[in-house]
């Protein structure tokens, strides 16, 4: 089945408890998009958001936000300033890393991207230590048994197109430590077959390691189709499944949240109309679980939805 045909069953059966969009403060003129999850970190919370004007593509700093109110946050003041995209934040031994995507430009032309990652034991002084593969974005990282990390990676290519059907797709590694963490590491990951048909492509956005010994991927799966008046519109949309470590297969593949599902906003172009690029799940003391997503390339969204990863057990590491 594809994914339209997935998103009909879904907008029939959907259950969205609240829909909220963050508001915030201290970057006046500029969107916050794209954001992490918010995290504890030595008694507050925060969120690394996405900071670029609307007028701009590609041309964004990640930069830190403390929770000063129900989806209110607030700039932290001479903060470290990343030249990046699209952050996300986990702990992996203790230590808190950050990763995003570092565009290159060449003669004012993008000439490639890359992730970037860093970390460290102080918010305010995470250290850079490693590079992705060119032209891939949507690493992420996850602790797992026994200190080691489990590394999701997406490559995209006319080759992956060619032998998969899809525009991306996403691979599956174990390493023991961050060292060893390298772009031939995440590149060679063996691909998980399977997840995605025809034409769609996709990637993780947040990982979980679960008391079933099974890892929970919050993500998102994407296709393109025509307006009315022939142009392109990219629909993202946010989706859950659970990773089998030992046969190395996803299981419980579904949406979890569509642009529909958020409030009513803008879109940075007309083509991400449709567009709701996941960052994860927090959960909630009522046991349902905040899921956060941008929203058409201007926003952040939060809305609430039950457990995705119900039967497999609760997240064994959060991060605080």
């Amino acid at each position: 089945m594809n994914l339209i045909e997935q998103r009909k069953q879904f907008k029939a059966s959907k259950k969205i408890y609240e829909s909220k969009t963050l508001i915030f403060h201290g970057v006046e003129g500029f969107d916050v998009y794209n954001a992490s999850i918010p995290f504890d970190w030595k008694g507050k919370k925060y969120i690394f958001g996405r900071v670029e004007k609307r007028n701009e593509w590609a041309r964004s700093w990640v930069r830190l936000f403390e929770n000063t109110g129900l989806d209110d946050w607030t700039l932290v003041s001479n903060s470290m300033i990343y030249q990046l995209e699209d952050p996300y934040i986990t702990m992996i031994n203790d230590n808190l890393v950050l990763g995003g995507t570092h565009v290159r430009y060449k003669q004012s032309c993008i000439d490639t991207y890359y992730g970037y990652f860093y970390k460290g034991m102080d918010i305010n002084d995470l250290y850079y230590f490693t590079t992705g593969p060119d032209y891939m974005k949507d690493i992420r990282l996850v602790e797992i048994s026994d200190k080691k990390i489990g590394v999701f990676s997406r490559p995209r290519s006319e080759e992956v197109r060619k032998t998969f059907g899809s525009e991306a797709v996403i691979g599956f590694s174990i390493i023991d430590s961050l060292d060893d963490l390298t772009p031939e590491v995440i590149e060679t990951a063996p691909v998980i077959l399977d997840l995605f048909n025809r034409d769609e492509w996709g990637g993780c956005n947040q990982c979980y390691y679960l008391e079933s010994g099974h890892i929970g991927v919050i993500g998102h799966k994407c296709y393109k189709t025509e307006d009315p008046n022939g142009g392109e519109i990219f629909t993202y949309m946010n989706i859950s499944f659970i990773f089998d470590l030992k046969n190395h297969v996803a299981k419980d593949v579904k949406i979890i949240g569509t642009r529909s599902c958020y409030p009513i906003g803008p879109a940075k172009k007309a083509t991400l109309v449709d567009c709701a690029f996941t960052s994860g799940i927090v959960m909630r003391e009522d046991g349902k679980v905040d899921l956060y997503s941008g929203i058409g390339d201007c926003q952040v969204g939060r809305i609430v939805i039950d457990y995705p990863f119900e039967g497999y057990g609760q997240i064994c590491k959060l991060l605080n």
